[in-house]
């Protein structure tokens, strides 16, 4: 008989969080149970959609090309008439550094013509041309240089005195330059490369420039309504000196021009033979 005492009950068998598959060696393999909340996975923060963040930065960019706008520069502007006239915040300063892709390293150096942006920076050119699309705009042709670099002083002008007109309105009793008819504000040209000799107030010429090119001429540009170059500058054949005007003793506007061996008055030779000695038509 067996011996008396208290019996233990017997331990229910626990269940691990687990099920056995049997593998092919008869070995069970612990696998874990999923639970409930483990068939529901989070969503991934990059599923969600971007396009509230995307519209959001591209607001910005909308406001500012809303606030900028285009001006074409006109006759006898300047940034600082620019600036003013068009209530540009941060005056002409900021006109130029918005758009010193378009003007180039001399603020002074604007033309009639001249798209400028105001509000905003201006695309570089060649950011304008990036574009992938194949639409072609044609333009004029700009009227080419003589082969020599050499251009005229303005461009589409008739002739009013010319050289060597005799008179008693003129010291030298005769005329020593020849007078392009233009109206005050019409940009004048440097005829060739060279370095700006003088600039500034001629007397009876009025705002002057004189430009000493490489073959050791010097031509002479006068009654200037503004400058757009300084004493002891380079400047390229073409490039703008300043506009037109009336300063100094003239009964109207216009460009008195000359070419002078020396820098100063009484050295002229005839202006219109030295220009088409280097290949540039006259009249």
């Amino acid at each position: 008989m067996p011996a008396k005492g208290k019996h233990r009950r017997p331990k229910s068998p626990r269940f691990s969080r687990s099920i056995a598959i049997a593998g092919t060696g008869g070995a069970a393999l612990a696998l874990p149970l999923m639970g409930a909340t483990g068939a529901h996975a989070a969503t991934p923060a990059s599923a969600v959609s971007s396009a509230p963040q995307k519209a959001a930065a591209a607001a910005p960019d909308a406001a500012e090309k809303a606030s900028t706008k285009t001006y074409a520069v006109k006759a006898g502007d300047s940034l600082s008439k620019i600036a003013g006239d068009q209530n540009v915040s941060g005056g002409w300063k900021k006109l130029y550094d918005d758009n010193r892709t378009v003007i180039g390293g001399d603020p002074a150096l604007i033309h009639p013509g001249l798209k400028l942006t105001l509000g905003g920076k201006a695309a570089s050119p060649a950011a304008k041309s990036s574009g992938t699309s194949t639409q072609t705009t044609k333009t004029a042709p700009a009227k080419p240089a003589a082969a020599s670099g050499y251009t005229l002083p303005v461009q589409g002008a008739t002739i009013g005195t010319s050289y060597k007109t005799a008179g008693s309105m003129w010291s030298s009793g005769y005329h020593t330059g020849v007078d392009f008819v233009v109206p005050t504000g019409t940009s004048i040209k440097s005829v060739a490369a060279g370095t700006v000799v003088s600039a500034g107030w001629g007397g009876a010429y009025g705002n002057e420039v004189i430009v000493r090119h490489a073959d050791g001429q010097y031509s002479q540009y006068g009654h200037m309504s503004q400058l757009s170059v300084s004493t002891g500058q380079t400047v390229t054949g073409g490039q703008q000196l300043g506009l037109s005007g009336a300063t100094g003793n003239v009964t109207g506007p216009h460009l008195h021009f000359e070419i002078r061996t020396t820098p100063n008055y009484g050295s002229d030779v005839d202006p219109v033979a030295y220009l088409r000695a280097h290949g540039v038509t006259v009249g």
